[in-house]
């Protein structure tokens, strides 16, 4: 049951706030439960590795989310350097033109050129900008910023004193789920010294997850071991955040957004967490005194690609005895085998696009955009001439697989075994 010592600061309903590294991504978000999405453009958000959206596909997906009562936040936190400053003030005619609901800036001159060029749109700070304190929050609101993302190292006891001191117009977002940085909100080198690839500017090769080894000078044949395995050590991995059974104490400290993090993570990852956090605020909001998590949230969790789970700074110093850091490597995500494509009701069968090889006598589970999963064992297969068939073995082929009940279009297909017993919703 919930702790609702500290009554929320304002009973505003909290965003979900999901990535949409794709259209497939967003339209997936969507589905699931999302409230608002954010994404990049193929230059100035600093997710170069995700798929992003030339111009025409920003247009085509902004348009596409608001018809679903959906918020876009479109990312431009690089860090600007001059090169770049023509193409950016290009960058926000066209923004100007899109109309998302607002853009995420880190830099204080991109901000400018925001301001600038596209006065209409809202701006959103960046955690990038590392906002830590109620007075730089009152700084980036005097100069037309409308909510602030704050840097992943404040504590809860630290967000609710901001929120006690600035404008309850003024929106504070915070990150609920997924991977972190080891540097201070993002403000890494390690990926331009060892790469060339700079991680302010989007395109981080994530250094800090090597394996590494350390080596005495004058014995470079002896390397000192401090792992847990044999395949090296892991002395910057960060674990995952995952703030999912917390919920009631991020609301009760004033946060107005939770996000996931995940621009580059798969669609079956945005699936699995947007549900999840999307079934665990509704029903926190339909009655806050009795919340209780449910293990089937964080079962669901763990099939996704994960490094293990802890809370951040969010309950503790980020020196002292914060521990996000771990000698191990992420846990692999359940194998996804197809994804519904639509439902045939008068045949009973689910039109399915193959993503990994199912066969005859195997038992998967249907992670559905709403309701519960459906867990069936494969007793049929049929190809597109509705052909009996024993497997599914062609990247991305269409198959019919016969389903007892009506399943939804954008369901997810994964396999089930010994390891992944589903959780009784």
């Amino acid at each position: 049951m919930a702790d609702l010592s500290d009554r929320p600061l304002q009973a505003k309903r909290p965003e979900l706030l999901a990535p949409a590294g794709d259209r497939n991504k967003l339209e997936t978000a969507i589905a699931f439960g999302a409230d608002a999405v954010y994404l990049g453009s193929k230059l100035f958000s600093l997710r170069a590795q995700s798929g992003n959206f030339t111009w025409e596909e920003m247009a085509d997906a902004v348009q596409y989310a608001h018809d679903r009562q959906v918020k876009t936040y479109v990312a431009a936190n690089i860090l600007a350097h001059p090169a770049d400053m023509t193409a950016l003030r290009e960058f926000m005619r066209a923004i100007r033109q899109i109309g998302p609901d607002a853009l995420i800036i880190s830099d204080p001159g991109v901000f400018t050129l925001a301001r600038e060029e596209a006065p209409q749109v809202p701006v959103h700070i960046s955690t990038q900008a590392s906002v830590t304190n109620a007075d730089t929050v009152r700084f980036w609101a005097s100069q037309g910023a409308s909510r602030i993302v704050l840097a992943r190292e404040l504590g809860l006891d630290e967000i609710r004193s901001i929120r006690e001191q600035i404008p309850p117009e003024v929106e504070l977002e915070a990150f609920v789920h997924g991977a972190m940085c080891m540097a201070y909100s993002g403000r890494c080198l390690l990926s331009n010294f060892l790469t060339g690839r700079g991680a302010n500017q989007g395109a981080c090769a994530q250094s800090c997850r090597w394996e590494y080894e350390v080596r005495e000078v004058k014995r470079p044949d002896q390397p000192l071991l401090l792992t847990e395995d044999e395949r090296g050590t892991y002395l910057m991995n960060s674990r995952d955040l995952c703030m999912i059974e917390h919920l009631p104490a991020l609301h009760a400290a004033g946060i107005d957004s939770f996000k996931i993090e995940g621009r580059v993570k798969s669609a079956f990852y945005v699936a699995t967490v947007v549900k999840a956090y999307r079934e665990a605020i509704d029903q926190y909001l339909a009655d806050p005194a009795q919340f209780e998590v449910d293990p089937a949230w964080l079962s669901d969790l763990s099939k996704t690609v994960h490094r293990p789970f802890d809370t951040g700074f969010y309950f503790s110093r980020p020196v002292e005895d914060a521990k996000i850091f771990l000698q191990d490597t992420q846990v692999r995500e359940a194998a996804v085998v197809g994804v519904v494509e639509a439902y045939l009701p008068d045949s009973g069968l689910a039109f399915v696009q193959q993503r990994n090889k199912v066969s005859l006598g195997e038992t998967v589970e249907m992670v559905q955009p709403k309701g519960r999963h459906l867990e069936i064992k494969v007793q049929g297969l049929l190809d597109l001439e509705r052909q009996p068939i024993t497997s599914t073995p062609h990247p991305k082929m269409y198959y019919f697989l016969p389903v007892p009940e009506p399943v939804a279009a954008g369901s997810f297909i994964r396999r089930l075994g010994d390891k992944d017993t589903p959780v009784k919703r």
